[in-house]
């Protein structure tokens, strides 16, 4: 497996929380790229992205469907994604996902929570060096797929030699750089895959061991944080549980 499957296994559930904020996370990001690039999904890449990771989350055609017409008439031009990074409870990193139209409400909101778990927000970029910033690709494996090969081609576009394979569900994910986000997408539809996850993620590269007791309080204060509207995703540097039967 890859040095990164386990973490995100394990966090896979808590990232979005209940299904009604998922829900409403993602109607805010189909908003952004309905703005930027269109309606139609065959017209606009990013918008294709997000419909799959809407799939990937269970979220109804008919959601879908009127987060794209409601998008249509929308004023967002005043949203912005704001990344804050801090230490929180037991020298954990924390790294804090927003997309907002209000930054001092939201860096309001988030040092609250910091405060309140005796943690401390940082400066942006004080702690990317304990994580790494990645566009990840989840798609079904064709039939006699050579992995190998598909690797070797996929290079070119910015992705890394290593990926995850996921044989329950028959999937395959791909980690790359940021920047070749489209590139990578542009290439995986070309060749015919069906791409169910497509989004940019922090992967820590340096996983800290905390007490069972100490994991509460950090659960709690992610918890907390994801309660906000404007936060889309937390991560942190701790090392995940995983459960006996995921082992």
């Amino acid at each position: 497996m890859g040095r990164a499957f386990e973490y995100r296994k394990a966090t896979k559930l808590k990232r979005w929380g209940h299904m009604a904020k998922t829900f409403t996370k993602l109607g805010k990001q189909i908003a952004i790229a309905v703005k930027a690039g269109g309606p139609e999904p065959e017209n606009n890449p990013t918008l294709r992205a997000i419909i799959a990771n809407c799939k990937r989350e269970n979220m109804p055609k008919d959601n879908i469907a009127r987060a794209i017409k409601n998008a249509c008439g929308k004023d967002t031009s005043d949203y912005k994604e704001v990344t804050y990074e801090g230490y929180g409870p037991h020298g954990v990193a924390v790294f804090v996902d927003t997309l907002t139209d209000n930054t001092t409400r939201t860096v309001a909101d988030v040092r609250s929570i910091f405060n309140k778990f005796s943690g401390n927000l940082g400066t942006t970029g004080s702690l990317s060096y304990l994580f790494d910033h990645k566009a990840v690709f989840t798609f079904k494996k064709k039939e006699g797929l050579d992995m190998d090969e598909m690797i070797l081609d996929l290079i070119d576009y910015g992705v890394e030699d290593e990926f995850d394979e996921d044989e329950e569900n028959n999937e395959i994910t791909i980690y790359g750089a940021p920047t070749s986000f489209g590139e990578i997408q542009k290439h995986l539809e070309a060749e015919g895959f069906e791409v169910t996850g497509a989004e940019f993620t922090y992967i820590p590269n340096d996983l800290k061991d905390v007490t069972p007791e100490e994991r509460e309080t950090i659960d709690k204060m992610v918890e907390k944080l994801e309660e906000f509207d404007d936060v889309q995703t937390v991560y942190t540097n701790m090392k995940p549980e995983i459960p006996a039967d995921a082992e």
